[in-house]
């Protein structure tokens, strides 16, 4: 599958980043980008992104253990929650772009559709002692 010609460019992507919309031309990117081998990792490299303001605690007056403390757990506070809401997230990004919900999770499905189907034969065949048909 090739993307060429329909990146964003580096704004492009940090206003993608914080939950803006792209531009048409971009759909297949943004397609792309939530349904990757890598998805998982993309967005944690966007929350990583939102969050980043919080690097300028950094400059407050005060002890420099407090302050990077305060920096780990509210980092740590923002991840907590962007990974338990980041199914849903993808798939609102791809419903911006003008897709139809779902299609993240189907997209994703269907590239693991045969080793889920191989994974749950075995499980039957162990744990069931029942062979799946033909």
């Amino acid at each position: 599958m090739t993307l060429r010609g329909t990146r964003p460019n580096p704004f492009q992507w940090l206003w993608y980043a914080v939950g803006g919309r792209l531009p048409q031309r971009c759909n297949p990117w943004v397609l792309h980008d939530v349904t990757c081998r890598l998805w998982a990792v993309r967005h944690f490299v966007r929350g990583f992104v939102q969050m980043s303001p919080i690097l300028l605690l950094l400059l407050l007056p005060g002890p420099l253990d407090i302050r990077i403390l305060s920096i780990l757990l509210g980092m740590s506070v923002g991840y907590l929650y962007s990974m338990t809401y980041m199914w849903h997230t993808t798939e609102h990004r791809l419903v911006k772009q003008g897709y139809q919900r779902g299609l993240g999770e189907q997209t994703r499905r269907a590239r693991h559709a045969e080793a889920d189907a191989r994974a749950m034969a075995a499980y039957e065949r162990l744990y069931r002692g029942t062979t799946p048909p033909d």
